[in-house]
């Protein structure tokens, strides 16, 4: 297989992917540093995505990896009620950095970049002894002025989703005993897994019905996430009807014996939207999405149930 020479070899990679330039750029690549401009305000967020932690060649595609270290980002961008603006890529590689893969990877990440007319400024290059990437990004806020945030939630305001979950974890679990093969029998699961769908159209959306009072996206999982969102001291009592659920979830779930609402709210990497509305607020979630789903109510004092049951909300946590 054909090995990169040197850091311009990889540079000059980097530029048959990505163009020079886009709207939001004064300055691109090729500087000490790019010059952007900025809104008035701009949310930033950054995720590092590294080999053997949060992908495995195994079963990822050179391009799943592109694809997936910028999706994450991108979700970030979307769960504030913002679009993305553009970003930065820092890049690791073995020292035999081999072509043909960097050339699908950068391949991937471009294909999701030039749907959201999303420009790459700058990064850095280095040698480590295996794959990372860490994408930075930065996004506006839509018509609304506004971003979304967590802790603002108030008792008595409902809780719903927007996207599957459960699904992403159902995928990687087979992904990690059966490997890409595991594509046949749960096509939907592995692709959640390998190429989550950032949900940015129903952030703009979001933030600009005035009724929405939190948001975030579901990375670790929901039993993780949700206390994330709600301001400390409060719980909620959930609820998921069985038509809620995709179908492979529920098939993987009585596949194993296991209950299909638990594995949803433990499963990790959905990317869907969780967020909370006042009751006014949710009729216009409802007009504007027909795609939310209820999952709950917010409560005003600790504590979870899950479907009238007293439930544990202990997530993945990577120092856990």
């Amino acid at each position: 297989m054909p090995h990169i020479r040197s850091e311009d070899d990889f540079l000059a990679l980097v530029d048959r992917h990505f163009p020079r330039g886009g709207e939001s750029v004064a300055l691109s690549r090729g500087d000490d540093a790019a010059v952007i401009a900025c809104p008035d305000r701009m949310c930033v967020t950054t995720d590092l995505f590294l080999e053997d932690v949060h992908f495995r060649r195994s079963y990822f595609s050179p391009g799943d990896i592109g694809y997936k270290a910028l999706a994450v980002n991108i979700s970030d961008v979307a769960a504030m009620g913002a679009r993305p603006l553009g970003f930065v890529l820092g890049l690791v590689s073995p020292g035999d950095a081999d072509r043909d893969f960097w050339n699908g990877v950068l391949a991937g990440m471009a294909e999701l970049a030039e749907a959201y007319g999303l420009p790459l400024v700058g990064g850095d290059l280095s040698r480590g002894d295996k794959t990372g990437l860490t994408v930075t990004i930065w996004g506006e806020a839509g018509p609304s002025g506004r971003f979304l945030t967590r802790s603002t939630a108030k008792p008595g305001d409902i809780l719903f989703i927007v996207g599957a979950i459960g699904l992403a974890r159902v995928g990687l679990a087979l992904l990690e005993k059966e490997g890409i093969g595991a594509r046949e029998r749960f096509p939907a699961a592995v692709a959640a897994h390998l190429r989550p769908i950032p949900r940015v159209d129903e952030g703009v959306i979001l933030a600009d019905i005035p009724g929405i009072t939190a948001c975030m996206d579901v990375s670790d999982g929901l039993a993780r996430d949700l206390p994330r969102l709600l301001p400390q001291g409060m719980g909620a009592d959930l609820f998921l009807p069985p038509g809620l659920l995709h179908p492979e979830v529920t098939a993987y779930a009585a596949g194993h014996g296991r209950q299909p609402e638990k594995e949803a709210i433990f499963g990790g990497e959905d990317y869907a939207l969780v967020a909370s509305a006042t009751p006014e607020g949710w009729k216009a979630v409802r007009a504007a999405l027909p795609g939310a789903h209820p999952i709950g109510m917010v409560g005003g004092k600790p504590g979870y149930t899950l479907n009238g049951a007293p439930f544990a909300m202990n997530g993945f946590d990577h120092f856990g």
